[in-house]
């Protein structure tokens, strides 16, 4: 069975957008898929870039995808591989970075190049709806552009 999740796909409701979430801690995706669910978005998960990457590739989300939140530090492919893969692949879905080892410096960097938003572990509700609302109608922008 695959290690990639949806939830509530084809439940017949309207959706907010598809979000994935990609992160080694299996905790963090569970809250933030939590979070993201009960604001109407559905959100399928990996625990780390190499999973992705594969995952996505083969069940071809990418056409749907509205949002990507990656984590930075994870085995096998990191949140950087999975930046760079995307910006190459599908550079229109916007990108949200979550991290538990904040660095301004490298966060500035992200930014500068097209990275939405940086988030730091732990995280708010809040924080994290705003992200993805602001990351999904920068998609949005991008698509009617």
């Amino acid at each position: 069975m695959s290690q990639l999740k949806s939830a509530g796909m084809f439940s017949g409701q309207v959706s907010e957008g598809l979000v994935l979430i990609v992160d080694d801690e299996s905790d963090v995706r569970k809250v933030v898929r939590m979070t993201l669910e009960k604001a109407g978005y559905h959100v399928i998960e990996a625990e780390d870039g190499k999973q992705a990457i594969e995952e996505i590739r083969k069940e071809e989300h990418a056409l749907t995808l509205d949002v990507i939140i990656t984590d930075i530090r994870m085995p096998n492919k990191n949140g950087i591989d999975v930046i760079n893969f995307y910006r190459k692949e599908w550079p229109s879905i916007p990108l949200v970075v979550l991290t538990g080892f904040p660095d301004i410096d490298f966060a500035t960097a992200l930014l500068q190049d097209g990275v939405i938003e940086y988030l730091v572990k732990p995280l708010e509700g809040g924080k994290l709806l705003a992200a993805v609302s602001k990351a999904r109608n920068q998609r949005q922008l991008h698509s009617f552009a």
